[in-house]
């Protein structure tokens, strides 16, 4: 029977995945199958693999294990690039099996207060909103506070979020104090018995001095209210910036002690394997991550999958 779901939006989440990183796994099966399709494996191919690995992003070290993990009991015979990939996806998910972790909302925190940072274009905001409909649609009630009070595009994306999912939204004019409003939003959201409360944050990396200055004195003025938030800072990261991601995580990490990561456009032109090298350097849990523009096309990371999909493994 032919496909003819493949151009309607209701792919498998699977298919969403593995095509969003088709970039990543295409070029190693290429490169891959280029290899080993010329003769046997010896020590010589085994560092070429490693080379086409760390061309994906996977990092230093991990390339440097899933190599090792290729090349051994199979020097001098023949390996297919079929079994390469399922070397690769079961390395893959190794690294990543620790840092699947969800994001649990836990009820005697309400409100459950979740930072969310990350540099502008990184797709922060939209993703604040997509979290909103998915807890929405889980039963919690949730309020939004537009916290990015330098960007009116932000503050009205925000809104319309809020609109959409059924959440109040507090927001200032442009350019008011965004600790100012986190606390009112704070306030608000326990005086609703809100519970969720996601705070919206500025992302200019330009200045790291003064972005520090503005998140600590959002935590500051938020734990008046409650001593113990946020209990969720999550990092969004855009999967097309590759290395770039890696300054990220430090830079967010050091200023606003990011516990979590959204990694967000992993739909074509990603750099997917750059996942990977996070999750061995920074250890951090990943929570979701997202396809596409649609609300389903966020989901809670799981690494089988994504190492599946890296690795160009067909279902």
């Amino acid at each position: 029977m032919s496909d003819t779901t493949s151009e309607a939006p209701k792919l498998s989440w699977w298919r969403r995945l593995s095509g969003g990183l088709k970039r990543t796994s295409t070029s190693l099966s290429t490169a891959v199958a280029d290899l080993v399709t010329k003769r046997k494996l010896d020590r010589a191919m085994v560092e070429e693999i490693e080379d086409v690995l760390l061309r994906a992003d996977l990092g230093t070290d991990v390339a440097a294990r899933i190599a090792d993990a290729v090349g051994a009991g199979r020097y001098d015979k023949a390996i297919s690039a079929d079994e390469v990939k399922r070397v690769v996806a079961t390395e893959v998910e190794k690294v990543l099996s620790p840092v699947a972790k969800p994001l649990v909302i836990e009820a005697t925190k309400a409100p459950f207060v979740i930072l969310v940072v990350g540099v502008n274009g990184s797709g922060k905001t939209t993703t604040i909103g997509k979290l909103a409909a998915r807890f929405s649609a889980e039963g919690h009630s949730v309020m939004l506070a537009a916290g990015d009070t330098f960007r009116a595009a932000a503050i009205e994306q925000l809104k319309v979020w809020g609109e959409r999912t059924g959440s109040p939204v507090i927001a200032g004019a442009q350019g008011s104090d965004s600790a100012s409003l986190a606390f009112n939003a704070l306030a608000s959201a326990k005086e609703q018995s809100r519970d969720v409360l996601l705070i919206d944050t500025a992302g200019r990396l330009q200045n790291k001095a003064e972005l520090m200055n503005e998140l600590e004195k959002v935590v500051r003025v938020i734990r008046k209210i409650d001593p113990s938030a946020p209990h969720a800072v999550l990092l969004v990261l855009d999967a097309t910036v590759g290395q770039n991601a890696l300054s990220q995580v430090e830079a967010f990490h050091r200023i606003a002690g990011v516990t979590g990561l959204v990694m967000t456009k992993l739909d074509g032109t990603a750099r997917g394997g750059i996942l990977v090298a996070l999750a061995e350097k920074h250890k951090l849990p990943v929570h979701f991550i997202g396809v596409g523009e649609s609300v389903e096309d966020l989901a809670p990371f799981t690494a089988r999958d994504f190492a599946e999909a890296v690795a160009g493994i067909d279902r």
